[in-house]
């Protein structure tokens, strides 16, 4: 029996000692505490100005030049005016009708009345322009609007209107088209007679 206990401890002592070692090294190390941050305080910068854009180097823009004319018609032969006739200018006017030219290079076609005694009375022409602002300055070139009365008839048209004792101007423009009329009378009125007949011919 005390052979039996002895070989026991003999036996068994060593692997109680391992076991408490084992145990010893599972104990868990405490673990501490993270320590505690204390944020700093916000220093905001200062605000930056805008920049400021550099002046402009660039030229000056120039006013665009008018539009290019052509010349004012001239008579050139003797004709018939497809769109105004002799007896309607004598109506108009006042004033029988002698002749009528033609111009050579409009379409249609600048058309002159004469007078009894020589020279001209009444003249039409229709030019056919290639901008609206082309067929405005050829309105006023022959009626400045700076010097003369508005004119405004047939409705939709504009333009310039002057009479004197040097002779009545009656021009108008519409869109890309510009009728301008010239007669020896006073009175500007038939000169715009004249001009509406014309645009009511050609359908304008």
């Amino acid at each position: 029996m005390v052979a039996t206990v002895v070989i026991m401890r003999t036996v068994f002592a060593p692997c109680l000692a391992a076991c408490a070692a084992l145990l010893v090294g599972c104990t868990a190390t405490p673990v501490s505490p993270a320590p505690s941050v204390t944020a700093s305080p916000t220093t905001s910068s200062p605000t930056t100005p805008a920049a400021t854009a550099p002046p402009s180097t660039a030229p000056p823009t120039t006013p665009a030049a008018p539009p290019a004319l052509p010349p004012v018609p001239t008579p050139a032969r003797l004709g018939t005016c497809p769109y105004l006739t002799a007896q309607q200018v004598a109506q108009f006017n006042g004033e029988l009708v002698p002749e009528v030219q033609l111009d050579a290079g409009s379409t249609p076609p600048a058309c002159f009345f004469s007078q009894n005694g020589g020279g001209q009375q009444l003249s039409v022409w229709v030019f056919r322009a290639s901008t609206p602002e082309q067929a405005t300055a050829a309105v006023d070139r022959a009626a400045p609007v700076a010097t003369t009365d508005p004119a405004d008839q047939p409705p939709g048209w504009t333009g310039g209107s002057t009479g004197g004792p040097g002779g009545a101007v009656y021009a108008v423009a519409k869109a890309a088209v510009a009728v301008i009329v010239t007669s020896n009378q006073a009175q500007s009125i038939k000169a715009r007679r004249v001009a509406e007949q014309v645009i009511t011919a050609l359908g304008l």
